[in-house]
């Protein structure tokens, strides 16, 4: 077939099972054929020896939190505590400084087999609140980087507008907000387009952030258009005590009585739920982020995963404040932390652990057509290395359970994202020199 590369992989995980010897045909950027029992590369073939997955899809992040690695390890201290250096490094961001950290950023990503990657982007003004002359110029930014690094976005523009709960916004989210959900509305209308690599969806920042009254305008958007809406929810047990004082209702409820609940609809964290709050989510359709690093980096707590997977509610990962960016470890961090807190091992299989990781990620992404290796489906794969002294000796039909419990980013050697080579023998094939890239973005920023 005129203008079809193949790929010939090792091994492939093709959920459940991993398969040797899998030739898949690739053409405009989808998987044409997936063809079994071939022990050798096709002439022509582009070989991809090791364990090839589905590309990974991180569906939570804040790309500019990259720069608090390490400094906001120094001491103790709470969620709300780290808020504040947060805050400090978020006045600094301009659209340049912003395009140049997500680059590197969406780099380290892609050399860890990320394909895909939903951005809760809420730095949208200058500092004071001042609209740039492009209202969007910071969104446009992380589009522009996100297309340098090779990876695909899913910008969930964040409604940010409250301090908490009809509190004007503080000194430092003036940057955040549009002042109103409709204001909101209008600004993330206006001249952004979608693409095969790019997906514009909406999140409302958390109950505190947007009044109760504008939680329905930002639901109606996103129903409208389809789009994915994301929401941080229940993360810390002093939002949810201040939301019953407020309205005598748990957040969950809160969004449920204000039609944001449902299946085009994915809660972030989800820690601190009452069995109702369980219910409401997983009989909505619902699906839960689980930021397991950045959970137990802020001492959030453990999420109730198992009793909202059981209840219905998709799970997927996301690295969030990015104290580490391996889907692997979140994928890893969610069974062992509910090993700790059960005392029982097995609560996933490896492969529910990876779907959590690719398709269940991708689908909350906007993205139903990705996470598989099969006809029809976006061709992005990542590739591991399965001779590396983490991964060596493993026996390749349990590839599932090595790459959830065995590896990490730095095994992954080979990444394709729409039938293109981004990274490969564990080289980004735009940005050669990602650990340089990071180092001098963040040093800007501290500057």
């Amino acid at each position: 077939m005129t203008g079809t590369t193949t790929y010939w992989m090792e091994h492939a995980w093709l959920d459940p099972h991993v398969e040797p010897g899998v030739a898949v045909d690739v053409a405009d950027g989808r998987i044409t054929a997936v063809r079994k029992e071939v022990p050798a590369p096709p002439p022509g073939a582009v070989a991809l020896r090791g364990l090839t997955l589905p590309g990974l899809a991180n569906a939570h992040s804040h790309a500019f939190h990259r720069a608090l690695r390490s400094t906001v390890q120094v001491g103790s201290g709470t969620f709300w505590t780290w808020r504040e250096v947060m805050y400090a490094v978020a006045s600094r961001l301009t659209p340049d400084t912003y395009h140049a950290l997500a680059r590197a950023v969406y780099g380290e990503m892609a050399l860890a087999g990320i394909t895909a990657v939903g951005e809760f982007h809420y730095v949208h003004h200058a500092p004071g609140g001042r609209p740039y002359d492009n209202p969007n110029a910071m969104g446009e930014a992380l589009v522009a980087a996100a297309s340098d690094a090779g990876v695909r976005l899913t910008l969930l523009d964040t409604a940010y507008l409250s301090s908490g709960f009809g509190e004007p916004p503080n000194a430092h989210q003036l940057r955040f907000s549009d002042g109103t959900a409709e204001d909101w509305a209008t600004r993330v209308s206006s001249g952004l387009t979608d693409s095969a690599q790019v997906i514009h969806g909406a999140a409302i920042h958390s109950v505190r952030a947007v009044p109760a009254d504008e939680l329905s305008t930002v639901a109606k958007w996103a129903q409208d258009r389809q789009a994915p809406l994301h929401v941080h929810l229940s993360e810390q047990t002093a939002e949810n005590d201040a939301c019953l004082a407020a309205h005598g209702r748990t957040p969950t409820r809160l969004l449920a009585d204000h039609g944001v609940l449902g299946p085009g609809t994915t809660g972030v964290h989800n820690t601190h739920l009452t069995p109702e709050d369980i219910a409401l989510l997983g009989e909505s359709g619902t699906g839960t982020c689980m930021c397991p690093t950045t959970e137990r980096d802020l001492a959030d707590g453990i999420g109730p995963a198992v009793a909202l997977q059981r209840a219905g509610s998709p799970l997927s990962l996301g690295s969030d404040s990015h104290a580490v960016i391996d889907l692997f470890e979140e994928a890893r961090a969610m069974e062992l932390n509910e090993r700790l807190r059960t005392r029982t091992r097995g609560h996933w299989t490896a492969a529910a652990l990876l779907r959590a990781a690719s398709a269940d990620g991708h689908a909350a992404l906007g993205r139903p057509d990705a996470g598989t290796i099969e006809p029809g489906s976006l061709a992005d794969f990542a590739t591991l290395a399965l001779d590396s002294v983490r991964t060596a000796g493993a026996v390749p039909i349990l590839g599932a359970e090595t790459a959830v419990f065995a590896a990490s980013a730095v095994d992954v050697r080979h990444v394709v994202v729409g039938g293109r080579e981004i990274v490969r023998d564990g080289v980004h094939g735009a940005i050669a020199d990602v650990g340089g890239a990071l180092a001098e973005a963040v040093t800007a920023l501290r500057s």
